[in-house]
């Protein structure tokens, strides 16, 4: 009969947290591709390290266009995200072409900046207004 009664009060304590749990958003798989590419290339940009970008070039391409072709969530607005996208998969592009070019270490950060900078207007400036809470 306790564990009966402990159950009930467990249950019942529980109710808000239930009631006011968020619907979680549901995941952009190759936003989430994408981004690992960003972050393994890029942030070792910044402290001047260019080798994992140079490794990964190709491959950051081919998830750039993965994550074109794939459909734009509600979550997002898709005129704005498909330009942004555009110029990300151009920038990639500029990237691979730079880096089988040879191109030196300070111009490699400074595209890899800038595509950085367009991966960030996708994930904050493209949502619509109601998810960015």
């Amino acid at each position: 009969m306790k564990s009966i009664i402990k159950l009930a009060v467990f249950l019942f304590a529980m109710l808000p947290a239930v009631a006011f749990a968020q619907e979680k958003k549901p995941v952009w798989a190759e936003l989430k591709n994408f981004h690992s590419f960003m972050s393994s290339t890029f942030h070792p940009a910044e402290e001047n390290n260019l080798q994992p970008l140079k490794e990964k070039a190709v491959d950051m391409l081919a998830a750039a266009k993965q994550w074109q072709a794939s459909e734009i969530p509600s979550s997002f607005k898709p005129k704005e995200t498909k330009i942004q996208l555009e110029k990300l998969v151009k920038y990639c592009t500029g990237i691979v072409e730079s880096v089988s070019a040879g191109a030196n270490d300070a111009t490699l950060k400074t595209m890899i900046t800038e595509a950085h900078d367009v991966f960030h207007t996708i994930v904050g400036e493209c949502r619509n207004v109601e998810e960015k809470h």
